[in-house]
């Protein structure tokens, strides 16, 4: 979903492209989420616990609305995926909870030239919701759930995503680019999708692993920081 008004300066030398998760990496809305699920379960006399909602975190919408039409959501799947993300968007619009140096490193990515990609298992409205609140340009396009027949942790998701900036951008390589994700399910979508990636782990913790690379917050790094990890990526290949 390529986004007008997109314009910009030719890539730093190392980094070429990054990759963004939406929720739980720019935005703090899976407490929203969790919210709206419970609430829905609870509309349709069911019960929803917290443990039931962390399983769908980073989760196909798709899968989400099969978990709760089986705890008891008398809807269609789009109907409860309309009924979760019409919640979400009303939460948003009256104030988007941004994660901590989400928007700081954003804004230095496009005052770079760095272009940056949305890969998200929510809807387009509502991804684009939270691009339309920063400076157009920010996001060069927006990769949604509706887009792809495999969601995450499948690299359906993010191959589409290079695929579609790679039209765009001459000799783009996914070992110069970036992808940041919060979630297991994500990080194993961008990672199988050829990417270095780098998790930031917020609402559910991350099983243990030696070989990932792991930022505890997006607070205070930069896109010197992104341009090492490519730079190191680059030097321990073969």
């Amino acid at each position: 979903m390529p986004l007008p008004g997109t314009s910009v300066p030719g890539p730093v030398p190392a980094l070429q492209a990054v990759f963004w998760d939406l929720d739980g990496t720019i935005v703090d809305t899976e407490p929203y989420w969790i919210e709206a699920e419970k609430e829905l379960v609870r509309e349709h006399g069911g019960t929803w616990t917290d443990e039931d909602a962390e399983e769908l975190v980073g989760q196909a919408l798709t899968y989400t609305a099969r978990r709760l039409q089986q705890a008891g959501v008398d809807l269609p799947a789009e109907g409860v995926i309309t009924a979760l993300t019409d919640r979400i968007a009303r939460r948003v619009r009256q104030e988007v909870p941004w994660r901590p140096g989400a928007r700081e490193l954003l804004e230095e990515l496009s005052a770079k030239g760095v272009p940056c990609a949305m890969v998200t298992m929510s809807t387009g409205p509502l991804a684009r919701l939270v691009a339309e609140q920063l400076p157009a340009g920010t996001f060069r396009l927006l990769v949604t759930g509706e887009m792809v027949k495999h969601g995450k942790p499948h690299p359906e998701p993010y191959l589409l995503a290079f695929n579609e900036l790679a039209a765009t951008v001459p000799g783009l390589s996914k070992a110069r680019c970036a992808a940041l994700e919060d979630s297991y399910p994500g990080y194993t979508s961008a990672h199988a999708a050829g990417l270095p990636t780098v998790s930031i782990p917020h609402f559910v913790p991350l099983p243990p692993d030696p070989q990932r690379l792991e930022w505890k917050t997006l607070a205070g790094r930069s896109v010197q920081d992104l341009e090492n990890i490519v730079s190191a990526q680059a030097g321990a290949r073969p």
